[in-house]
């Protein structure tokens, strides 16, 4: 089954950065729920996928490769192909993301158009369903990656900070030598560690992703059906009274 899907996501950092973030794959890949990269060699990138629905477990492995980065104009091309690894399900995918300011001060909008084609049982879940179970994973991905990035912040600021308290004791030492060697050591900085960016899961859930939108879809209508089979049946009995 061959479908197009768009979708897109916010980086809270301008886009000249963002560009070295989303290009750091062995970086980003526990963003994704499920993903996890086995090696990578220039452009070419060897990983794979997890995928769990209620009792049913997947797991795809495949290559994804970058085919073309345009850093002038901000633009990102991957081929990618993956196959069941117990199973005859294959899945590729065409995938070109699009970087531009996003709309706050310091932000990238990454905008993402990707041609699939998958066989197997994930081709069951319908075209219908295809578009808002990716849809999901990218704000999941977004989310992630946001994290990411704040903890990577915050260490950055920590280090920086540690590095200037240091400079400054130093400095005061200088000024005054005599006094700074029969004085008590200053006590040494501390760096403290960010808490962990991604707590990364262990394979995608589908679940929530799949089933919950169709139990969305689905209690509503049933819901008026049961609403019209009572009407019908008032209306019934008072004829038949």
């Amino acid at each position: 089954m061959a479908i197009e899907l768009d979708n897109s996501f916010t980086v809270p950092v301008p886009p000249e950065q963002a560009w070295d973030v989303l290009l750091d794959v062995e970086r980003i890949a526990p963003c994704m729920p499920g993903a996890s990269v086995t090696s990578v060699e220039g452009d070419e990138i060897e990983g794979q996928v997890k995928v769990k629905l209620g009792p049913l477990s997947l797991t795809y492995k495949g290559v994804a490769k970058f085919t073309d980065k345009d850093e002038a104009n901000r633009t990102i091309s991957i081929d990618a192909t993956g196959k069941e690894t117990r199973g005859s399900g294959t899945a590729s995918a065409t995938v070109q993301a699009n970087l531009t300011p996003g709309g706050g001060a310091g932000q990238t909008l990454v905008s993402i158009h990707t041609s699939l084609n998958v066989t197997g049982k994930p081709a069951q879940f319908g075209r219908s369903l295809l578009p808002e179970v990716s849809g999901k994973l990218i704000q999941q991905f977004a989310t992630n990656l946001e994290a990411m990035i704040n903890a990577d912040t915050a260490a950055a600021a920590n280090v920086g900070q540690a590095t200037q308290e240091t400079g400054d004791a130093g400095a005061a030492q200088t000024e005054d030598g005599a006094a700074a060697a029969s004085a008590t050591p200053a006590a040494p900085v501390t760096v403290r560690a960010a808490a962990p960016a991604v707590n990364q899961e262990e394979s995608l859930n589908a679940f929530k992703f799949v089933v919950v939108p169709i139990l969305k879809r689905v209690i509503p209508v049933a819901a008026v059906g049961a609403a019209v089979a009572v009407v019908f049946r008032r209306l019934l009995k008072r004829k038949q009274s």
